[in-house]
């Protein structure tokens, strides 16, 4: 009886950190494509000149749907897979025990918890901030879909600059359990 529970624990315990791994590629996907279709896609329009058409309706449905990409699969710039798809994959294929350093891992990684922060008020403040400031220039999912997508890009920006200028995430120890792991 004991083993049938700890069975359904160690299941159980095991869809948790895929979840918890597969939400996060998602959010890292997001980020990175909400920060790079603005500029490829400004880009592209402006090197069809004759026939291209800028406007910021499909500047912002670029942005969200560009997100909505990152956020299933991509490459990031390391050369490594991310998004829900891949992170999903990943997680199927790992060992429990692999699977669980790598949520710890996550959980305590303090550079990548302020970079979804910085991104999360982001999203939230040009989600709304763009609707007002642009409203008459877009439909209004666009408005609010493109300006969390552009406040995710601006908020991923941030923390970026402010790391490389010297104010980096302090750094969080590990708890001993994932030490002794390790070694």
């Amino acid at each position: 009886m004991s083993t049938v529970l700890e069975d359904i624990a160690a299941l159980q315990a095991r869809e948790a950190d895929t979840e918890f791994l597969v939400r996060k590629s998602m959010t890292k996907g997001y980020q990175l494509f909400s920060a790079l279709v603005p500029p490829a896609y400004t880009g592209f329009v402006l090197l069809r000149r004759p026939r291209g058409h800028f406007s910021i309706n499909r500047l912002l449905r670029a942005t969200w749907v560009g997100g909505g990409v990152g956020a299933s699969l991509f490459l990031s710039q390391n050369w490594i897979a991310t998004g829900g798809a891949y992170g999903y994959a990943r997680s199927v294929s790992s060992s429990p025990d692999a699977l669980r350093m790598r949520r710890l891992r996550a959980a305590y990684d303090a550079d990548s918890l302020r970079a979804d922060d910085h991104a999360t008020i982001g999203a939230l403040l040009f989600a709304v901030l763009t609707p007002a400031v642009l409203w008459k220039r877009a439909t209004t999912i666009h408005l609010i879909l493109g300006g969390a997508g552009l406040g995710a890009a601006v908020g991923l920006t941030t923390h970026t600059v402010r790391h490389i200028t010297g104010d980096p995430a302090p750094p969080t120890p590990l708890p001993e359990i994932i030490k002794r792991r390790d070694s």
